[in-house]
């Protein structure tokens, strides 16, 4: 494992299975708060972690789950998610946490490919609408606790106090953990494959990142779906025994308060979210935050502006890190060196490289692709047919260009391809070209992404018309029709033609600079 260019911060924390980490911190602190479902209004502590955990490992071995099989587990984030997370991971099993709100519309799709040998599904969650005809069997939950839940099917009937004994089997550093999918940067979302070996390596940079501890009570309000909080999140609360609090999704109007009343010490953050605090302030400041001492900022580029502004109106440091699904953590910025405007230097146990054309490293202060490589990578990208496409001993082309400075730092420059990167969500242009352009009036279509606020990003679509009829509203209609919500178009521009070069690529740079100019114009006449 390679050194911190910083000098000696490997932290050396050896792998241990999900069974030693509760059995440890069921005996250093029983009745320790480990989990905090702020949106259930539920918590688990880690006496109880581990003896449920245990008793879900064995339900699953009870029901033909062995080491390796697959679990889809389609839920919003709460606190029994987890626990059946736990469970199957108890076993050496491999946990399919789809996102479901990204990916609703390709649910069937993707569980054909992920093939699973069980199907957990929330209780909210309208599972044959989502699997379609798949014949695994179905298993639907509710909440987790000393009451009854009339509409849970699971927890009840989970058998209490199992030895640990029972369930011999561990999730080891080279078992499949985990197959996700990507937040989308095409038409149909790859579904990435990890092991607990890169998990656990992930989770390592995440610790010296950030210099957490037992004593931090941290906040999640992302999905478990997304690789990043799954890294930044849930491994530091496995490998220290932290307190964890998780949301279904984030809330302006109670993030603070939660802050306040749980004495959060450390929060997720996306642009998204710190342009959200920027913009509609509530009057919170950081006197009246005092436990919080670090947010993070990843998932999508944050300006310096923003930067310097956020920590100067809440008293928070903010670390800017850069990860990828693939590749988990790229660069980092840490508590003890970072530098504004920046990603921070390489990850701990990344094979960091930025390359020229050649392929080749590129000297210092020279813009290059970003590269990653190792085990801290994922294993692969799940096929159609269910095996593993290797990513395995390549290296990972993130499709961003960077340049490190002479300390070590390094600055995202620009993408390779013209993603959209809407509150942290990757947004392929071709996907929302290819579903416009169904639409019988739409002749030529280009979605384009342009800067916003709130998200860092919007879309807006130029479209060339087939007749005089096409009215903006009959394609916006039809992109709600047929997008999920993030990717719908914010605005729609009507248009002879598209700018295209000689080779009829259409010149999305062109309609960017159209859109800066249409915004500009309006601003002037406001004014």
């Amino acid at each position: 494992m390679q050194a911190d260019v910083f000098g000696n911060h490997d932290l050396g924390i050896p792998y241990q299975p999900i069974a030693e980490l509760f059995a440890r911190y069921r005996i250093r602190d029983p009745g320790k708060t480990a989990i905090v479902d702020l949106d259930g209004d539920s918590s688990i502590t880690f006496g109880e972690l581990d003896r449920l955990t245990t008793d879900i490992a064995a339900d699953l071995k009870r029901r033909g789950l062995q080491k390796g099989d697959r679990v889809l587990l389609l839920s919003d984030e709460c606190l029994e998610k987890l626990l059946i997370w736990f469970g199957v991971w108890r076993i050496g099993a491999v946990v399919c946490p789809l996102n479901i709100e990204i990916n609703e519309k390709m649910m069937v799709e993707l569980t054909r490919s992920v093939n699973p040998k069980l199907i957990f599904y929330h209780k909210d969650i309208d599972a044959a609408a989502l699997v379609g005809d798949h014949p695994a069997p179905r298993v639907r939950f509710g909440r987790w606790g000393r009451t009854a839940d009339p509409q849970d099917e699971f927890f009840a009937k989970v058998q209490r106090g199992r030895r640990a004994d029972e369930v011999p089997e561990r999730n080891d550093p080279e078992d499949v953990a985990c197959i996700f999918c990507t937040s989308g940067t095409t038409a149909r979302p790859k579904i990435v494959v990890y092991d607990h070996c890169a998990y656990w390596l992930n989770g390592l940079s995440t610790l010296e990142f950030l210099g957490l501890t037992e004593d931090d009570r941290t906040l999640e309000y992302r999905s478990f779906g997304w690789n990043s909080a799954q890294v930044l999140s849930l491994m530091p609360f496995l490998q220290k025994g932290l307190t964890i609090h998780i949301a279904k999704r984030f809330s302006h109007s109670r993030f603070f308060e939660w802050i306040k009343t749980r004495g959060i010490t450390f929060s997720a953050g996306v642009p998204t979210v710190l342009n959200m605090l920027l913009n509609k302030p509530l009057g919170t400041t950081a006197k009246d935050v005092p436990t919080l001492r670090l947010m993070t900022c990843s998932t999508a580029p944050l300006t310096a502006q923003q930067w310097t502004q956020f920590e100067e109106m809440y008293g928070v440091r903010l670390l800017q890190c850069y990860g990828m699904s693939e590749a988990g953590w790229v660069c980092g910025n840490r508590t003890y060196k970072n530098k504004i405007g920046t990603v921070g230097v390489p990850a701990l146990h990344q094979e960091f490289e930025i390359v020229g054309a050649d392929g080749k490293p590129v000297a210092v202060g020279t813009e290059g692709e970003i590269t990653a490589g190792g085990p801290h990578t994922a294993i692969g990208y799940l096929r159609d047919d269910g095996t593993v496409e290797p990513i395995r001993p390549a290296r990972i082309k993130t499709g961003d260009l960077g340049i490190m400075d002479d300390e070590g730092f390094v600055r995202v420059s620009g993408r390779t391809k013209d993603i959209i990167i809407r509150g942290g969500v990757n947004i392929a242009p071709l996907e929302i070209d290819e579903v416009l352009l169904k639409h019988p009036g739409i002749l030529d279509v280009a979605a384009v992404g342009v800067p916003d606020k709130i998200y860092g990003e919007e879309v807006v679509c130029y479209v060339a018309p087939k007749d005089q009829s096409l009215t903006e509203e009959s394609v916006l209609q039809h992109a709600r029709q047929h997008l999920p919500p993030a990717k719908v178009p914010k605005q729609v521009f009507i248009v002879a033609e598209l700018p295209k070069s000689d080779r009829g690529k259409v010149l999305r740079d062109k309609l960017r600079e159209d859109w800066i100019k249409r915004t500009s114009s309006v601003s002037a006449n406001v004014v």
